[in-house]
C-alpha cells in the first residue's frame, strides 16, 4: 500500500505530464491564488470569458496571473506578473450580465517565459516550478509556529471561520501548509506575491512566518483602537446621564446648581457690559442655553462661538473726537498735497460736531482714477478725527452672505464682513472704508451692492441687522468712506445714499509738489540714503512726469523714483569714494533709460483749414490738432481718427452751423452740394469721444471754406448749438495744463465754465491769457487772421 507521500508525488508527475506548455491565461484583481486551493471566481472581462471558452476544451487548465494594478480595467502583457498558478476548471455557471462563476483548483506554480494576445484573450507559455523533493530539517519546528500563529490570526479575526484551524492542524505536507498560510492570510498584493515567487523553502518559511506576524499586529491594533473609540462613547453617555441624574436630584432637593467656572465668566462679562436691553436679553438666552447643553454636545460649541461674537463687539465703546480744527488741518495737509474738496467736507464735520456735539456719521464716496490717493486719504481722515481705522475690499465680492453674515443653522457660519470689522476696530465710532465699492458683482448667491443699501442709509444703519447675530446692531456713528474709480459702475440707488466727491488726477505742479515732500523722501529713507548722497532735481521730476509716466496718480512716478534710488545705492556701494549724485533732467536717461512716451511741442504754425483744440485725459490733458480737407463732390463728410458717436454729432452740428451763416462769411451755398468733407484728428489709435471739440471743428471748417488761416499760437474748448451758443465742457485743469505745458499762450474757455476759472490755482494762470466766450461770434475775429 502507498503512502500519502507517494500518492502525492505520483499525481503530480502525472500532472506534470498532462499540462501543455501553452495555456490560456486569465488577469486577476486583488488576490493572488496559490497552489492547492479550490475556490470560485467571478469572471466577466471579454477577455476573461474568451480565455474561459478556450480552456474548456481538453483539457481545462488554465494560467491564472495576478495584475499589478487593480483598478486598470483593460491590461497589457507588461501589466502582468510573470509568475502564477495553474489551475484547473471544474465547473462553470453562466450568470445574468453575461458573467460567469468558474470553480477552480489552482495546482501548481508556473513562470511564464512569453505572453501574447491571441484570439481576443491572453495566452501564455509556462515553465512549471517545481518544489524540491526534501524539505529542510532544519525548518520543520517553525512550521509549528507557523500553526500557532494561524491559530492567534484567526483569534484576531473572527471573520474567518474556525475550521481553517482544524484543517491546518490535520495537514502534513509543508508545501501545503505554507501555501494554505500565505493564501488564506490578509497581506498586500506586492507582498503576496513576492512569497509566491520565492523558490527556496526555507526563506518562504522565513517571510510566511513576517507577513503573519504583521498580519496578527494589524489585527490587534485594529481591535485596540475599536475599543477606545467605544469606551469613549460610553464614558460619555455615562456622564451625560450622571449629570442629568444630579441636576433633578439638586432640584428636587431646592439645592442651587453650581455653574462651571466657564459660565460664571461669561455671565460675569455679560453682567459688566453696557449692552443695549435687546442684546442682553439675547445674551442671557443663549447663556442659559449653554448651561442646560452638555459640554460634548455640537451645539454646546455653536452656542459659545455665538456667545463670543457677541461680547466681543464695541457695544458703547467710542474714541474722543479730536475737534481741534487747526490740528486736523495740519494733519490732512501732512498727509496728503491738493484734494481741497474732500479736505475741506472734513473740517466742515469737525465745526458742525463741535457745536451739536453729537451726530450720525456721514457717508462719503470718493471717486476718482487710481492712484490719487483715496484709500490713504481715508486713513488719514481717521488721524485727524482721532478715531480708529479699519478697511474692507469690496472687489470681487459677489455673495450677499459675505456683508451680511450666515444664519447659523449653516456648518460653520460667521458674521459678515461689516460686524467682523466692528469688532476689529473696538469702537462704535470708526472711519470705515469700503473700498472698491464700483467692482462687486452678483449672481444665484445674491447682491451685496443691495445688502450695502441698509448699512448705507444713516436712517437704516441704526438697525443693521447681520444675519449671524440676529440683533440689531447700531452703525449710525461710524464715518463711512467708500472709493471708486468709476461713478457710473456704483448702482444708483447706492449713490443716492452716498454724497459723492470726485477726485481728480493730479496736475503737473501737483505731482512735483507730492514727489518733492513724500515720494523722494520716503524712497531715500527706505533705500538707505539722504538729501546729502542724492539729488533729485524738479526738472528730473517734471521729465519723469511727462516722458516715462502717464497717469492720473503718482504710483509709476513712486516707482520711477525708487528705481532711481536702487541704481544710486548701487553706485554708492560699488564706488565708496562718491560721495553724492544729482540727477537731473540731462542726466536722466543714465538711471531710468529712454523715455517711455514722446513729447514733443505742438507746432504754432498758422495754417488753413487746421485748428488747435483741447482734450482731457486722465494723466493731464492734451491738445489736438483738427484738420479738415475739401475736394469736389457730392457734400459726404468723412470723419477719420477712431471718433465716437458724441464727437461725430458734434462735427455735424458745427457744418450746420456754418452752412446757416456761410453767407456772412462770403461762402457759395451751392458748394456744400458741390465738395466732400475730410475731417481728421491724428493718433488714429486712440478713442477719442465727447462734446467739447465743437469750437474746434467749426473753427476748421471755417477755416477751410473761407480760405482764411487759423492762428496757432490759440488753442480752445467748448461744445458748440445749431445757434453758435458755447456750452460748458468738463476737465478744465487738465486741458489748461496742456496748453501751458505745449507754450499756448491764449485759451479760449466757455463763459459757462467762469466759476471753475475763478478757482483756479496760480500755477494754472501762469503764462496763460483766458477768455472767457459766450458765443462763436466772439471766437471768429480772434481765431482767424
Amino acid at each position: 500500500m502507498q503512502s500519502k507521500e507517494e500518492q502525492s508525488e505520483l499525481l503530480n508527475s502525472m500532472f506534470l505530464l498532462d499540462v501543455p506548455d501553452t495555456l490560456p491565461l486569465i488577469p486577476i484583481r486583488d488576490m493572488v491564488i496559490f497552489p492547492n486551493a479550490i475556490l470560485p471566481l467571478v469572471v466577466g472581462r471579454d477577455k476573461s470569458l474568451a480565455a474561459i471558452e478556450a480552456a474548456e476544451t481538453s483539457p481545462r487548465y488554465i494560467f491564472l496571473v495576478s495584475q499589478k494594478d487593480p483598478d486598470q480595467e483593460e491590461v497589457r502583457s507588461r501589466d502582468l506578473y510573470r509568475v502564477g498558478t495553474v489551475a484547473r476548471i471544474l465547473q462553470t455557471v453562466h450568470l445574468t450580465n453575461n458573467y460567469r462563476k468558474v470553480v477552480i483548483e489552482s495546482l501548481a506554480r508556473a513562470r511564464a517565459t512569453r505572453i501574447y494576445s491571441r484570439k481576443n484573450f491572453f495566452r501564455a507559455k509556462i515553465d512549471i516550478l517545481v518544489d524540491p523533493e526534501q524539505f529542510p530539517s532544519e525548518q520543520f519546528p517553525l512550521l509549528g509556529e507557523l500553526k500557532e500563529l494561524f491559530n492567534e490570526y484567526l483569534k484576531e479575526n473572527p471573520e474567518l471561520p474556525e475550521e481553517l484551524g482544524e484543517y491546518l492542524e490535520k495537514e502534513e505536507d509543508p508545501y501545503r501548509i505554507l501555501d494554505f498560510v500565505g493564501f488564506h492570510t490578509e497581506a498586500p498584493l506586492d507582498q503576496k506575491q513576492t512569497l509566491l515567487e520565492t523558490a527556496s523553502p526555507s526563506e518562504r518559511v522565513k517571510r510566511t512566518v513576517e507577513i503573519l506576524k504583521h498580519s496578527i499586529a494589524l489585527q490587534q491594533l485594529r481591535k485596540q483602537l475599536d475599543n477606545q473609540v467605544r469606551e469613549s462613547m460610553m464614558q460619555h453617555q455615562r456622564e451625560y446621564y450622571l449629570q442629568e441624574q444630579l441636576r433633578i436630584i439638586k432640584k428636587e432637593l431646592g439645592e442651587e446648581e453650581q455653574a462651571p467656572p466657564e459660565i460664571k465668566k461669561l455671565e460675569e462679562e455679560i453682567n459688566k457690559m453696557a449692552l443695549p436691553e435687546h442684546a442682553r436679553k439675547k445674551a442671557l438666552e443663549e447663556l442659559d442655553k449653554l448651561r442646560r447643553t452638555p459640554p460634548f454636545s455640537p451645539e454646546y460649541t455653536v452656542a459659545r462661538n455665538y456667545l463670543d461674537w457677541l461680547l466681543q463687539l464695541p457695544w458703547g465703546k467710542r474714541t474722543e473726537d479730536r475737534l481741534d480744527i487747526e490740528e486736523a488741518k495740519r494733519i490732512l495737509d501732512e498727509d496728503h498735497y491738493g484734494l481741497e474738496k474732500p479736505k475741506t467736507r472734513i473740517l466742515e464735520h469737525l465745526a458742525v460736531l463741535q457745536r451739536v456735539k453729537k451726530m450720525k456719521g456721514p457717508i462719503l464716496c470718493f471717486v476718482g482714477p487710481p492712484g490719487v490717493g483715496k484709500t490713504s486719504l481715508g486713513r488719514s481722515i481717521a488721524r485727524a478725527l482721532g478715531r480708529n481705522f479699519v478697511r474692507i475690499s469690496l472687489g470681487g465680492v459677489r455673495d450677499e452672505a459675505e456683508i451680511r453674515g450666515h444664519r447659523r443653522t449653516y456648518i460653520g457660519s460667521m458674521p459678515g464682513k461689516i460686524i467682523q470689522s466692528m469688532k476689529k476696530a473696538q469702537s462704535q465710532n470708526p472711519v470705515f472704508l469700503l473700498d472698491e465699492v464700483d467692482k462687486m458683482s452678483m449672481d444665484f448667491r445674491g447682491d451685496p451692492s443691495s445688502a450695502l443699501l441698509e448699512v448705507l442709509d444713516p436712517e437704516q444703519n441704526c438697525n443693521f441687522n447681520d444675519h449671524y447675530l440676529d440683533i440689531d446692531y447700531d452703525l449710525s456713528e461710524v464715518f463711512f468712506i467708500t472709493t471708486a474709480n468709476v461713478q457710473a459702475n456704483i448702482p444708483l440707488p447706492l449713490q443716492d445714499r452716498m454724497e459723492i466727491i470726485e477726485l481728480p488726477g493730479y496736475l503737473e505742479h501737483e505731482k512735483i509738489h507730492i514727489a518733492r515732500r513724500h515720494l523722494i523722501p520716503k524712497q531715500l529713507q527706505e533705500h538707505g540714503l539722504d538729501q546729502n548722497t542724492l539729488e533729485i532735481t524738479d526738472d528730473a521730476v517734471l521729465r519723469i512726469i511727462r516722458e516715462y509716466t502717464r497717469e492720473a496718480g503718482v504710483r509709476n512716478l513712486e516707482r520711477e523714483i525708487a528705481n532711481i534710488c536702487r541704481k544710486t545705492t548701487r553706485r554708492l556701494v560699488e564706488n565708496p569714494n562718491l560721495q553724492k549724485i544729482t540727477v537731473s533732467g540731462k542726466n536722466l536717461e543714465d538711471f531710468l533709460g529712454k523715455p517711455t512716451y514722446l513729447f514733443r511741442q505742438v507746432e504754432q504754425t498758422d495754417e488753413i483749414g487746421i485748428a488747435t483744440g483741447l482734450a482731457w485725459t486722465p494723466y493731464g490733458g492734451d491738445l489736438l490738432k483738427i484738420e479738415a480737407n475739401l475736394f469736389p463732390g457730392k457734400g459726404k463728410m468723412i470723419l477719420t481718427g477712431k471718433l465716437g458717436e458724441v464727437m461725430k454729432e458734434s462735427a455735424q452740428t458745427a457744418l450746420s452751423y456754418l452752412r446757416s451763416i456761410a453767407g456772412e462769411l462770403n461762402i457759395d451755398p451751392e458748394r456744400f452740394q458741390q465738395t466732400d468733407i475730410h475731417i481728421h484728428v491724428p493718433e488714429g489709435a486712440i478713442p477719442k469721444d465727447g462734446p467739447s471739440a465743437g469750437i474746434t471743428l467749426a473753427t476748421a471748417l471755417i477755416s477751410a471754406f473761407s480760405n482764411r488761416p487759423v492762428r496757432g499760437n490759440i488753442a480752445m474748448t467748448g461744445e458748440i448749438t445749431l445757434r453758435g451758443k458755447i456750452l460748458a465742457i468738463g476737465g478744465l485743469n487738465e486741458k489748461l495744463l496742456a496748453a501751458q505745458r505745449n507754450n499756448i499762450p491764449t485759451v479760449l474757455v466757455p463763459y459757462e465754465n467762469k466759476k471753475e476759472v475763478d478757482d483756479l490755482p496760480a500755477e494754472l494762470r501762469e503764462g496763460l491769457e483766458i477768455v472767457l466766450v459766450k458765443h462763436y461770434g466772439e471766437v471768429l475775429p480772434r481765431v482767424l487772421k
